[in-house]
C-alpha cells in the first residue's frame, strides 16, 4: 500500500456563527431574573461597564466651621459645666434625640443616601427553613438513653437505641416516610443494631410532631393519625375499619361494595371518609413545605380605554447600562500603554455587544409577543377557551426573524395579562377546526373539555365515550382516544372515580 501526501484546492460554502451573534442569542433566551444575574455578573467582571444614572443635581458645599463637635467637652474646671450641656442640648436639637442616648444606633458607614447593596440583599434573602430531618433530630435530642432503656434490656441496647433514633430520623423523606427497610438501616450501623432495638426507636419517633411521620406506607400514616385521635376521645372506628381492610376500595371510589362487606349505611361510609379527609398523606410536608418559585413576568399586555392593544416590558428591574467615559478616553489615548489599551478595549467590546443584545432582546421579545396577541387577541376578552391555533413558522415570518429565534423569545418567559400571568408558550400550539369552520387551539380544547366535567352530573359522570359525544355537541369532533389523552394530562380522573355516591 502506498502512502503519500499531495495538495488540493476546494472552494466550499460554511455557516458559522460569531461570538456576538452567540452571546445575542444566549441573551434572548434568558428570562428575566437570569438576565439580572448575567448582568451583575458582568458588571463585577468588566470594569469598563457601568450603570447609567439620571445626574444628580449638583449638591451646594457647605462649610462647616462649627467644630462644637471636635471640642472637649470639658471647658472649664466649674462644678455646673453649664457650657457642655448646652452644646449637648444644640446637639440633640440638630441631630435627633437618640444622637446622647445609651442605646443610640452606630452610624452607618455608608454615605448618607446610599443604601449597601449587600446588606439589603440579606435582607431581602428568605431564611432558610427548617429540614424536617433536623425537626425530628431536635426531637430526638430531648431523649437520653436512661430515657430509652426499659427493665429486661441487656448491657449497652438503650445506647443502641438512641444511635437507631438518630439513623432513622436521617433517613425518613420529606414526605414523612421511612422507605428504607428497618433490618437494612440497622445493618448499616457501625456497629450493626439489632432489629428490635430499631423497631423499639422507630415506635418512640412515630409519636413524633407531625403525626404520622416515621410510616413506613400509606395505611400505617392513617393509622397513626387516626390512633391519636382516638386517644383524644373521638370516635374513629369506622375510619380505621376503612383504612385497615378497605383502602384499595376507596382509592376506586368502590363505596357500594364497602357497603355490602361491611353492613353498613352509605351515610356511616361518607362519614367515615369525611374523618379520612382531614387526615395528611403526607404529614412531612407541614414542616420540608416546598419553596414556591418565584415568577416575575417578561412582559406586560394590557387594553387601554380605547381597546388598542398595549405591549410593554416589564425590565423597569434591568438597569441601563453604558461605557465609562474615563475608560472610553484612555483606550482612545495614545499616552495609554499598549497592554492596557488592549485590555480596556477588549472590554469595550464586550461591553458593547452586551448593550446591544439587551436592546436586541427587548426589541425581538415586543415585536414577537405584539404579533401574538395580534392573532389571540380574543383570549384577553373571552379566555382560554379563545385560543386560536398558532405554528411559530408564522410568527417568525411576520417578525422576519428565524422560528428558532421565535423559540428562544418565548422559552421560559411569561406575560401579564388582565387574565392572569401565562406562560408565553401557551399561545403557540395547533388545533383542529369546530364544525362551523372556525380554528380552535387544543388549548381551546381542554378549556372546554374542563367546562364540560366540571358541570357534569357527579351522579352520573360522563366517561371517555360521552365526553367525546359532548365535544362534538359543541361543535369539535376529537376522537375518544384523544379525549383520554388530554384528560390525563390535565390530572381528570376517570369517570368511576369522579362519581359521587
Amino acid at each position: 500500500m502506498r502512502l503519500d501526501t499531495s495538495q488540493q484546492l476546494r472552494l466550499s460554502q460554511e455557516m458559522k456563527l460569531s461570538p456576538r451573534i452567540i452571546q445575542a442569542m444566549e441573551i434572548l433566551q434568558l428570562p428575566m431574573l437570569a438576565l439580572q444575574e448575567r448582568i451583575d455578573a458582568e458588571m463585577q467582571s468588566n470594569p469598563v461597564l457601568e450603570v447609567q444614572e439620571a445626574a444628580d443635581e449638583p449638591v451646594e458645599a457647605v462649610d462647616y466651621d462649627d467644630d462644637r463637635g471636635e471640642q472637649d467637652l470639658v471647658v472649664s474646671n466649674d462644678d455646673t459645666n453649664a457650657d457642655d450641656f448646652g452644646r449637648l442640648d444644640e446637639m440633640t436639637s440638630e441631630y435627633g434625640s437618640d444622637f446622647a442616648s445609651e442605646t443610640a444606633p452606630l452610624p452607618s458607614a455608608a454615605p448618607s443616601g446610599e443604601r449597601d447593596a449587600k446588606l439589603d440583599a440579606m435582607a431581602n434573602t428568605a431564611a432558610a427553613s427548617q429540614s424536617l430531618q433536623d425537626y425530628l433530630a431536635e426531637q430526638w435530642a430531648f431523649f437520653a438513653a436512661a430515657d430509652l432503656a426499659e427493665p429486661n434490656d441487656k448491657p449497652g441496647d438503650a445506647d443502641d437505641v438512641l444511635r437507631a433514633g438518630e439513623a432513622i430520623t436521617e433517613s425518613i423523606d420529606d414526605d414523612g416516610y421511612l422507605r428504607t427497610s428497618l433490618e437494612g438501616l440497622g445493618a448499616s450501623c457501625d456497629p450493626p443494631i439489632p432489629l428490635p432495638l430499631m423497631t423499639r426507636a422507630l415506635h418512640r419517633i412515630q409519636t413524633f410532631d407531625p403525626l404520622g411521620v416515621g410510616s413506613r406506607d400509606l395505611r400505617e400514616c392513617l393509622l397513626l393519625q387516626l390512633s391519636a385521635l382516638a386517644d383524644a376521645g373521638q370516635d374513629v372506628a369506622m375510619p380505621m375499619l376503612l383504612v385497615s381492610r378497605f383502602l384499595r376500595e376507596i382509592e376506586l371510589n368502590r363505596l357500594p361494595a364497602i357497603v355490602k362487606r361491611t353492613g353498613r349505611s352509605l351515610d356511616d361510609i361518607k362519614v367515615g371518609l369525611a374523618t379520612l379527609a382531614r387526615l395528611n398523606p403526607r404529614p412531612g410536608s407541614m414542616i420540608a413545605s416546598p419553596v414556591t418559585p418565584t415568577i416575575q413576568p417578561d412582559l406586560i399586555v394590557d387594553v387601554d380605554d380605547a381597546g388598542h392593544l398595549i405591549v410593554r416590558l416589564a425590565d423597569e428591574q434591568i438597569p441601563a447600562l453604558g461605557i465609562n467615559e474615563y475608560y472610553s478616553q484612555q483606550a482612545r489615548s495614545k499616552n495609554t500603554e499598549k497592554e492596557a489599551k488592549q485590555f480596556l478595549q477588549r472590554n469595550i467590546r464586550s461591553a458593547q455587544w452586551l448593550i446591544e443584545a439587551i436592546a436586541q432582546r427587548r426589541n425581538t421579545m415586543r415585536r414577537v409577543t405584539e404579533e401574538v396577541f395580534a392573532v389571540q387577541r380574543e383570549f384577553l376578552d373571552l379566555g382560554p377557551e379563545a385560543l386560536k391555533p398558532l405554528p411559530m413558522a408564522d410568527i417568525a415570518e411576520k417578525v422576519g426573524v428565524h422560528v428558532a429565534t421565535v423559540s428562544r423569545a418565548v422559552s421560559d418567559k411569561y406575560v401579564q395579562t388582565p387574565r392572569g400571568i401565562f406562560p408565553l408558550r401557551m399561545f403557540f400550539s395547533g388545533g383542529t377546526k369546530t364544525a362551523a369552520g372556525d380554528d380552535m387551539s387544543w388549548g381551546a380544547v381542554k378549556a372546554k373539555l374542563q367546562e364540560i366535567v366540571d358541570s357534569e352530573d357527579k351522579a352520573k359522570p360522563l366517561n371517555d365515550d360521552k365526553l367525546a359525544a359532548a365535544l362534538e355537541a359543541e361543535g369539535i369532533t376529537i376522537s375518544r382516544r384523544t379525549v383520554a389523552k388530554y384528560r390525563g394530562l390535565m390530572d381528570i380522573p376517570p369517570a368511576r372515580k369522579r362519581k359521587e355516591y
